[in-house]
């Protein structure tokens, strides 16, 4: 039997050249959120026009809500990053899966397969993948390349050729979902720590609000509202955050989904029309006609 050993090498080699990326681009996103809230924090929002006297160590000016947001203390750069961050991963998540996609809709696409796939015309079922693109063109593609391969075998069982077929699908699968899902995980850790942060700064806030209160005499009433409003920041920022951050991962999720059941129905729709058409053990090693 002549086989061919599947490139697994520079598969793996080329899998691990995009993960070191994914996972550069995620420290470089990192650093660069908080860089820059920092510097929007103390340059922008701790700018002396916003408060009174030109001091930002003075109540904000009435309505600047610039300066609101900069009484939250040291704890809304913070917030503001993780925001950023939210926004940035949810943008190049977007960006990856509708590259995943492909260049039409999929329901039309794995159509498409089918119909070719049910004329017995592979050649044009391979055609439709070229045109795709995208991830799931991709698995489709390889277990069209799989079918012709299996279609020439003389020597091995129908069931044989059918589980060969399927496990170079689920090959391809492997490869292609990891793509789908990096940086998915961080959104999910925003979305838990980000409450969190949001709730240790209204602790912070509170402390600051009872120490105005507990001093001797009149209480400072200045301190007062400023532990007050970096309590509230805090709370809102935090929030707002985590509820961004869940929203775009379960979108995202249920976008991997339609890709992996899209993946699955167009896997099933190959191996069925394989069993089918050599069915017959006596038919195995007829070539499957090609238009």
């Amino acid at each position: 039997m002549n086989t061919s050993p599947r490139p697994a090498a520079p598969a793996a080699k080329a899998e691990a050249q995009s993960s070191g990326g994914a996972s550069l681009f995620s420290v470089v996103v990192i650093i660069l959120a908080y860089i820059v809230s920092l510097l929007v924090y103390k340059y922008v929002f701790g700018d002396g026009s916003h408060f009174q006297g030109g001091d930002n160590k003075m109540n904000p000016l009435p309505g600047d809500y610039l300066g609101i947001v900069y009484k939250g203390g040291f704890v809304v750069p913070v917030l503001m990053s993780m925001l950023l961050m939210v926004i940035t991963f949810s943008i190049e998540r977007m960006l990856t899966i509708g590259k995943a996609k492909g260049s039409k809709s999929i329901e039309s696409f794995v159509r498409t397969v089918r119909q070719k796939l049910n004329a017995n015309d592979i050649n044009g079922a391979l055609v439709a993948c070229d045109q795709q693109k995208g991830s799931v063109a991709n698995v489709v593609k390889a277990g069209l390349l799989k079918y012709n391969e299996m279609s020439r075998e003389t020597t091995m069982a129908t069931d044989q050729k059918v589980l060969a077929i399927q496990k170079e699908i689920e090959e391809s699968t492997a490869l292609e979902l990891p793509m789908l899902e990096k940086n998915l995980v961080i959104i999910s850790t925003l979305a838990s720590i980000a409450t969190l942060t949001g709730l240790l700064g209204t602790v912070f806030g509170m402390i600051n609000a009872f120490a105005a209160l507990a001093q001797a005499g009149s209480p400072d009433a200045v301190a007062l509202a400023n532990g007050i409003s970096e309590a509230l920041i805090n709370t809102a920022l935090g929030i707002g955050t985590s509820a961004l951050a869940i929203v775009a991962y379960n979108y995202f999720t249920s976008k991997i989904d339609e890709l992996t059941y899209s993946i699955d129905e167009a896997g099933f729709s190959i191996i069925q029309t394989f069993a089918g058409q050599h069915g017959n053990n006596a038919n195995a090693g007829q070539p499957v006609r090609t238009v």
